[in-house]
């Protein structure tokens, strides 16, 4: 598949973005239209531990207990949309585990879609198992052979129904746990931004290939294992282990690597838990996923609100399987997403989208420099960043950190957003590293081999065809 690189935005500004409408709106499964103009619910989940022992235990887990009980709240409350997204557990990476869960659930959807016209859909987002210390290419995967493991994953799950191929890419993983461990702002730049990019390049226009020789549309990827991480340990109001300036830096730097995604192929939407998304939505005009608010079932963040504000679908992240008060797990917060995006659906029906949207973005706008970055107007400048320098995929990732650490910083000089005096610390730090960094990508490459030959020893050159 080739490569088209974005060099300008998709979005003529950033006022233009709004939920639930993208510029490139796509189809797929049974009735399913993305960013056409209706946020569309996406309820994710996970079997009960020991279920993936067996074959038929797990087919029964993901398609008799988990799809069924989905579709049947959807029927039950009269919610016309969903979309189902099957994060393969690890050991789904054998066609004896993976291919009934695939297919069932293919039948199931077109059984409710047929009987009850529920418009739905799957998206099969296939694991990345990869190890930086065996390689990231085939034939560097050892005995496990994940590499190929990856396309194959990829293979089972578009010849099998999957309507929706996603992934969550590890590539740059091995510099950015060394990184957010250690504050090391270049070293993340280096590992997601640059290497991570060659790598999402690489795995998406194979996997962009396998979905459109099925008919299977190519969705995206996200950096999970990078940005959410530090994200994560970044926390809330009672966490320091990393700062949130720092955080938020990463989630810009992340953008580009998402982008590669789509830039090879992919059509979209991307994974929800990308919080780069917007970001990627500006620059792209391809529907996003997100999640925020009503995914707590898996996780806390400071912008649950915010991150509403552009979404095509809308997620719970993952939740798993057992019974609550209201129902199952999947059918209670399969309401709470579902709810939410009729109440989207509903601003734009009344002509009240931009401001139901600017209700989002405020309502979390000052909670933290990652929010306050994300926020549609300062992520459409991150956007631009990312554009302006959009055939360089190490000045595009370098733009797109000091632009985000700039305006977190104009943000806090203009007293509209508050920091620590150790997040101001990290912020200045930052901007410093990344205003010193070469402009030549082959220069910044040399200058890293030498500064992390030693610290971050799992580095191989050749996982990244360099």
């Amino acid at each position: 598949m080739a490569v088209k690189r974005y060099t300008k935005m998709a979005y003529a500004c950033a006022d233009d973005m709004v939920f639930g409408k993208s510029l490139e709106p796509i189809s797929y499964g049974f009735g399913l239209k993305i960013g056409a103009g209706e946020v569309i619910p996406e309820i994710n989940y996970a079997p009960r531990a020991g279920t993936e022992k067996d074959p038929e235990r797990l087919r029964k887990e993901y398609v008799d207990y988990i799809s069924k009980d989905i579709l049947n709240r959807a029927v039950t409350a009269g919610f016309p949309n969903v979309q189902l997204e099957t994060e393969w557990v690890s050991q789904m990476n054998q066609a004896k585990l993976s291919v009934p869960v695939v297919a069932g659930q293919k039948e199931i959807c077109e059984k409710y879609h047929e009987e009850y016209g529920v418009n739905c859909a799957v998206r099969q987002t296939i694991p990345d198992q990869r190890e930086a210390e065996e390689g990231l290419r085939p034939g560097m995967g050892g005995s496990h052979a994940y590499p190929e493991k990856l396309f194959e994953c990829a293979e089972i799950a578009c010849e099998n129904g999957a309507d929706n191929l996603s992934c969550e890419s590890v590539g740059g993983k091995e510099f950015a746990d060394y990184a957010v461990t250690n504050g090391d702002i270049v070293g993340f730049l280096f590992g997601v931004g640059y290497l991570g990019s060659i790598d999402m390049t690489y795995i998406w226009q194979e996997f962009s290939e396998i979905a459109k020789k099925n008919k299977c549309v190519a969705g995206g990827d996200t950096n999970c294992s990078g940005a959410n991480v530090s994200m994560f340990m970044a926390g809330g109001f009672l966490d320091n282990d990393v700062q949130k300036t720092f955080s938020a830096v990463t989630r810009c730097i992340s953008a580009a690597r998402t982008l590669a995604a789509w830039e090879s192929g992919a059509v979209g939407p991307d994974k929800d838990c990308g919080y780069e998304g917007v970001i990627c939505k500006a620059i792209a005009g391809k529907p996003t996923a997100q999640e925020g608010k009503n995914c707590q079932c898996a996780h806390c963040d400071l912008q649950g609100n915010l991150i509403a504000q552009c979404c095509d679908l809308w997620s719970n992240e993952s939740v798993e399987y057992h019974p609550e008060f209201g129902g199952t797990s999947v059918q209670c917060w399969f309401g709470s997403i579902a709810y939410e995006a009729a109440l989207m659906n509903t601003a734009t029906q009344l002509g009240q989208a931009k401001t139901l949207r600017d209700m989002y973005m405020y309502a979390d706008r000052y909670r933290g420099p990652e929010a306050y970055v994300l926020a549609y107007d300062h992520a459409y400048m991150v956007g631009q960043a990312i554009a302006e320098n959009g055939d360089d995929l190490y000045l595009r990732a370098k733009a797109a950190g000091l632009t985000g650490a700039k305006i977190i910083l104009q943000g806090y000089e203009s007293k509209e957003l508050g920091l620590t005096n150790k997040q101001l610390e990290t912020l200045q730090d930052i901007i410093k590293k990344l205003e010193e960094l070469p402009d030549d990508t082959d220069k910044f490459y040399e200058y890293c081999c030498k500064e992390y030959k030693d610290t971050v020893p799992l580095f191989n050159p050749k996982s990244y065809d360099l």
